[in-house]
Order: structure tokens, then C-alpha cells, then sequence
């Protein structure tokens, strides 16, 4: 049986006593360790970035020469110099387009899941009908090579979006964090 949730757990104090957002940093960590996502002088678009934990952590690991814009439907408050965000919805892909022009970026962040209903096949299927939207926007903003990383709750739809993924990406790897909650049914997807 999982852990019941506790909102201020460990890993909760740590990101506030380390000065980051929120605990979803140490997840991004793990992956960027894991894989070895971030570098200087990448550009790096993070989609459903708020608070803002994954872009002050792709901020410091980009450096001054590289560029970190977050999209959410929320405000961001600022983070750094080489770190801007903007509101735009990721399945809007007009608002996407029009927010990012024709930049296009070394890696794709997605940390996106939806409002959860409690009911596990419901939240799946609603993960992956997100992260077909992240996909569509990584198809107009990612560079040939490059790297997508998507957040999704495990259930029957994750197999069906993976075959396509597999079709578009040389590699795609499914990857649970240490540092998600013992309960949480969230993976990610790290395509290249």
C-alpha cells in the first residue's frame, strides 16, 4: 500500500531550504544526471513550467549563453536573465508558434499532468491526450537530434503513445524517478 501523500515532505523542506520552487526539481536533477539532458549553451523550453523549479534548474545548467523559456497558463515570477517565461495553453499550438517563432531548442521539457479526478484510467488517458500536445509542439520547436522529456501517468493509452513515439524518435526510454511520491503512477518519457 502507498504512503499517504504529505505535502511537506523531505524532499519539500529541501527545495525550500536549497531556494528552488518546488520539489519537482530533484526530479529533473535525477533525469538530467540519468541522461545527461542539460548542458552550456543549450536552449531549453519547458512546458507547463510553474512555478518554475525546472527552469531554475535548466537556468543555472544552460549558463549565461543559453536560453530557458517556460510556458504555462500560470504567471512565472522571474527567474534569471537567461530564463523568460510566457502564458500560452501547450494545446493551443497557434499560441505555441506564436510564442516561441521560430526558435528552435536543444531539449523539450514537459512536467505537465492534468486536473486528476482520482479515477486512474481517466488521469492516464488525460496524461497522454497532454503529452500528445507537448509532442506536436516539439515537432515544430525541437532540433533534429535533439531531446523531448514528457511526464505521463502510467495506464493502457501509455503503450498506444509509445509505438507512435517510437515511429518519430530514434530512442525512447520510460523512466521512474526516485523522486516522486511513493504513490504517484507518473513516469517519463525520454525521447531522442
Amino acid at each position: 500500500m502507498p504512503k499517504p501523500y504529505t505535502p511537506n515532505d523531505k524532499l519539500a523542506r529541501k527545495a525550500r531550504f536549497e531556494g528552488f520552487r518546488a520539489r519537482s526539481v530533484y526530479k529533473l536533477e535525477e533525469l538530467d544526471q540519468r541522461f545527461h539532458l542539460l548542458s552550456q549553451g543549450q536552449d531549453v523550453l519547458d512546458l507547463g513550467a510553474a512555478p518554475g523549479s525546472w527552469m531554475q534548474y535548466a537556468s543555472d545548467k544552460v549558463g549565461e549563453t543559453g536560453v530557458v523559456m517556460g510556458i504555462d497558463l500560470q504567471v512565472i515570477q522571474p527567474i534569471s536573465k537567461n530564463a523568460k517565461s510566457y502564458i500560452a495553453d501547450v494545446n493551443d499550438l497557434e499560441a505555441i508558434k506564436n510564442t516561441v517563432g521560430n526558435r528552435k531548442f536543444d531539449l523539450v521539457l514537459s512536467d505537465l499532468a492534468p486536473n486528476t479526478t482520482g479515477i486512474k484510467e481517466v488521469d492516464a488517458a488525460r496524461s497522454v491526450e497532454l503529452d500528445k500536445a507537448v509532442f506536436e509542439v516539439s515537432k515544430i520547436s525541437l532540433k533534429p537530434g535533439c531531446t523531448l522529456v514528457m511526464k505521463v501517468f502510467q495506464g493502457e493509452e501509455l503503450v498506444k503513445f509509445l509505438k507512435q513515439l517510437k515511429l518519430y524518435f530514434r530512442s525512447v526510454a520510460v523512466f521512474k524517478s526516485g523522486a516522486s511520491r511513493d504513490r504517484s503512477r507518473e513516469v517519463y518519457i525520454i525521447c531522442h
